[in-house]
């Protein structure tokens, strides 16, 4: 069995003569959840969209849990589920019958305890007898989560899952999907919403005008202390601070926030130094704070390179 739930392997979309996806690849390991980052229009659902053979692919192949599509279609596609616009349920009949219904159309046997597991699994269980029109927009995508979830597939993929979604449901679903990756469900989610991608993800990739541009962990702390890191100074004297720290060279990127406060680029054992520089030289230091760069900021910083990069 292969080590990855999803493989991309130079996909690419042509329309006539315009180039939608160019020759994205990437794998998602199991238990993970990937994160497709990029403005609307960038190609993402386009990706999702011929991963789930909804429309062809003009080059390249995708191999799930081992299976690929060209290869044996049948069981790559039932290793699969997926929500890819907003899931369309019965609204006069109640959630559980809906899953019942899908359950009698299902290829492979889906016993009632597992129709059960996946309610739990989505906090459904108070409403799942309720009529589906009773039922929240942050409702019914738990439930279309639930349906995906049925046959047991190997990989979990959802484009814009939280688009109309107020900030509790967001919460609620971003909390769903780190309880379903905990339990061994890898996801591949499409998003342009990266304060919320950077909360739900292990890894991200960047996709900008069909292209895949950057890949990476999410949380890369190991990396952040080896480099300088920004910190926000709140201290008595700043004019006499900045003078001192000038002197022993720890003025890097300085900015002037307000009366007291400045912030300096430093690494971790310079931030120390500083510290101690100030405390001795009598300058009450009443906050040192790291500002942590947000997706948001690596996004733009990658983006803004790639964009230099282009020949005009």
């Amino acid at each position: 069995m292969s080590q990855y739930a999803l493989e991309v392997r130079s996909l690419t979309k042509r329309i006539g003569k315009k180039l939608i996806v160019d020759d994205v690849s990437f794998a998602i390991e199991k238990g993970e959840v990937f994160g497709l980052l990029g403005p609307n229009g960038a190609g993402k659902t386009t990706i999702i969209r011929m991963i789930v053979s909804l429309i062809n692919r003009t080059k390249g192949n995708v191999v799930i849990n081992g299976y690929s599509l060209d290869d044996d279609f049948t069981s790559a596609m039932s290793e699969i589920g997926a929500i890819v616009e907003n899931p369309e349920f019965y609204k006069y009949i109640s959630g559980y019958k809906n899953l019942r219904h899908y359950v009698n159309m299902a290829k492979r046997k889906i016993p009632e305890s597992r129709i059960q597991e996946v309610i739990k699994l989505v906090g459904l269980e108070q409403s799942i007898h309720q009529k589906v029109k009773t039922y929240s927009l942050g409702m019914r995508q738990r439930l279309g989560v639930a349906q995906a979830l049925l046959h047991n597939p190997s990989i979990l993929i959802l484009d814009e899952p939280t688009n109309g979604l107020d900030p509790q449901g967001i919460r609620e679903f971003r909390e769903y999907l780190r309880t379903l990756a905990s339990e061994g469900m890898s996801v591949l989610v499409s998003s342009h919403l990266l304060s919320e991608m950077q909360l739900m993800c292990d890894r991200f990739a960047i996709i900008e005008k069909g292209k895949l541009i950057h890949i990476s962990k999410m949380n890369e702390t190991e990396e952040a202390e080896k480099t300088a890191q920004e910190f926000i100074f709140d201290i008595s004297d700043p004019v006499k601070a900045v003078s001192i720290l000038k002197e022993h060279g720890l003025d890097k990127e300085f900015k002037d926030l307000n009366d007291q406060k400045f912030s300096l680029a430093l690494q971790r054992e310079e931030v120390a130094k500083a510290n101690e520089l100030l405390v001795t030289n009598q300058i009450k230091v009443y906050e040192i704070s790291s500002k942590k760069a947000t997706l948001e900021d690596r996004f733009l910083e990658i983006t803004n390179k790639e964009n230099k990069e282009v020949p005009v």
